[in-house]
């Protein structure tokens, strides 16, 4: 088998960049190195054999080496090449085709991505589309126990999965920190709108989080069930504590949108009530304004016979008739805590 073995390094070559890797293994779980697409159906001819190939938006000639060498089904390809397909599991024969939704905070945004996997008794092979982190670190932790990865590369998918799953709820702890960090804003004295635009954003994504997270449990609990010929007995355990991190996700994230959601209402609570105090003091000010303007105008009537106008003591009087009147409801208003 050693002519089939390549140097690591050719899979990262400019005429091959979206072969991320492609590693055989032994039925006992030891890895026999890295092997070139064009060989794949020559490690397979090898008994106790299987393939681990992990590629990035590969184009429609690679997709259709990769098809050739594992036997895929025509509408598997389709779907893998036109992407932004539903989370979604399908059987072919005896292998299974699945649609995982994939999600990253880039720059502080989150971006979504899709892994198409094509999973069978002796391949496994990733294919990432858009924002998704490299499936190295689950394969690395994959080749540190080779007595579960004997099992074949149910494993890996295992470990592929639980990778996804791990990798959502650091995001759910990052909104939860920013609302946090919002909480000023949110309890200030000026309203925000960027506040307000920023909580409905992360509303926004959550809910697409959430459509990607709830259909997953749904697959992951048919491979805790169901395909006995491509899971084995012993790790349907390791299948079930993915299911439940993914539960926990999907309740974080449940959790995080209610949060949202009040943060939401009580923002714009508040905005309504300090509007509704500045309104109270404008028409306290304006009902002070109100009664020097009735009188001045009452005694700006132009008639002759107006006994109060003759008198020396008018105008004094009617200043301080205006005084008391404007005091009365100056501490009428703040006792009622108007002004």
């Amino acid at each position: 088998m050693n002519p089939i073995i390549t140097p690591s390094s050719a899979l990262s070559t400019s005429d091959q960049p979206m072969v991320v890797n492609c590693i055989a293994y032994r039925k006992d779980g030891s890895r026999i190195g890295d092997v070139t697409i064009d060989a794949i159906s020559d490690v397979l001819a090898e008994p106790d054999t299987f393939v681990w190939v992990g590629l990035y938006e590969p184009d429609e000639e690679l997709l259709e080496k990769i098809q050739n060498e594992f036997g895929l089904h025509d509408l598997a390809i389709e779907d893998a090449h036109a992407a932004h397909q539903r989370t979604k599991l399908e059987a072919y024969g005896d292998s299974l085709f699945l649609v995982v939704q994939t999600a990253q905070l880039i720059g502080g945004e989150l971006a979504f991505g899709e892994t198409h996997i094509f999973f069978g008794p002796r391949y496994l092979v990733t294919v990432r589309h858009g924002a998704s982190q490299s499936y190295a670190p689950a394969r690395r932790t994959c080749e540190h126990a080779p007595e579960l990865l004997a099992n074949g590369p149910s494993y890996g998918l295992y470990g592929v999965l639980d990778f996804i799953v791990d990798n959502l709820l650091p995001i759910v702890r990052d909104f939860r920190e920013e609302v946090q960090q919002l909480e000023h804003d949110i309890f200030g004295e000026t309203f925000k709108s960027s506040t307000i635009r920023r909580l409905y954003d992360m509303q926004r994504d959550l809910m697409t989080l959430r459509l990607a997270v709830a259909p997953l449990q749904d697959i992951i609990n048919q491979l805790i069930r169901l395909h006995p010929n491509l899971i084995p007995e012993v790790l349907r355990a390791y299948f079930r504590d993915v299911y439940d991190h993914a539960f926990r996700v999907n309740e974080a994230i449940g959790a995080m949108r209610e949060m949202l959601t009040a943060a939401i209402n009580v923002n714009l609570s508040l905005v309504s009530l300090r509007q509704n105090e500045v309104m109270k003091k404008l028409a306290g000010w304006a009902a002070m304004l109100a009664a020097p303007t009735l009188l001045t105008s009452w005694y700006g009537m132009n008639f002759e016979h107006m006994p109060e106008l003759s008198r020396s003591w008018a105008y004094p009087a009617i200043i301080v008739v205006m005084a008391s009147v404007v005091s009365g409801i100056y501490i009428g208003l703040k006792r009622a805590r108007w002004l």
